[in-house]
């Protein structure tokens, strides 16, 4: 695809290709999983915003293929989906950013509060979508580098689907029909077990860690223009 692309291409191209890529490169790991007919396929997420099934018994060959967003720098799928055998789940980024101008802040852009985001889960039968859940805005007075983008890896356990947001929410949506049955907001302060002094704030990379009984995750992103913090949260059962 030609996608030769590195991080001074956004910046100061001082060692940016002479003839970069759109960064459309595959972020994650694909998926193994079976197909309607019992067939292998290969569930793969990329950053141009499409999601692939490719069958490993020919190469690689096309099955379906379904746009579920715009893609671009950071774009698209980027850190990870999820499967349950009947649909993939997949977030995406398309995250917007601007120059920083504030001489105290040592990041170089912030995020848009308004561009990116959405999760959509399509049917592994065909690559039709389920159901797509759109992304909620920063809400006014939210902090610099704020953004309802996603890129973050999608976590699923049977019936829920986790996904989180640069806003600094975890959410847990039914995996059914896509609807919130919780929504908890991270960016804030907590007194923390070992007595350090933390805040929450964007959430990037890794996704929710869920072990008997038990959701872990990490707040605070600071990087590409994100929300800093410095906290690890775990949810129990009530």
């Amino acid at each position: 695809m030609g996608d030769t692309y590195n991080g001074s291409c956004l910046g100061d191209r001082a060692n940016c290709p002479g003839e970069a890529g759109p960064d459309f490169d595959f972020g994650s790991s694909a998926i193994l999983t079976a197909g309607p007919d019992g067939r292998d396929l290969l569930l793969a997420g990329q950053k141009s915003g499409i999601v692939y099934a490719l069958d490993p018994a020919k190469k690689g060959e096309i099955v379906w293929q379904t746009r579920v967003g715009r893609g671009g720098t950071n774009g698209g799928v980027q850190w990870g989906m999820a499967s349950d055998g009947q649909r993939v789940y997949a977030a995406v980024s398309d995250v917007g950013r601007t120059r920083q101008n504030n001489p105290l802040d040592t990041r170089r852009y912030v995020l848009d509060p308004k561009q990116g985001g959405g999760v959509t889960a399509l049917r592994i039968s065909d690559g039709s979508q389920a159901w797509r859940i759109a992304p909620a805005p920063c809400p006014e007075g939210a902090p610099a580098g704020c953004s309802p983008s996603q890129p973050g890896a999608v976590t699923e356990i049977p019936g829920v689907v986790f996904a989180t947001s640069m806003d600094g929410h975890l959410r847990a949506h039914a995996a059914e029909d896509g609807r919130i049955l919780w929504d908890f907001d991270t960016g804030r302060e907590f007194d923390t077990v070992n007595g350090v002094k933390a805040r929450g704030g964007s959430i990037d990379g890794p996704g929710a860690v869920v072990v008997n009984g038990m959701v872990f995750i990490n707040s605070g992103y600071p990087r590409n223009g994100g929300v800093p913090g410095n906290v690890l949260l775990a949810f129990g059962r009530e």
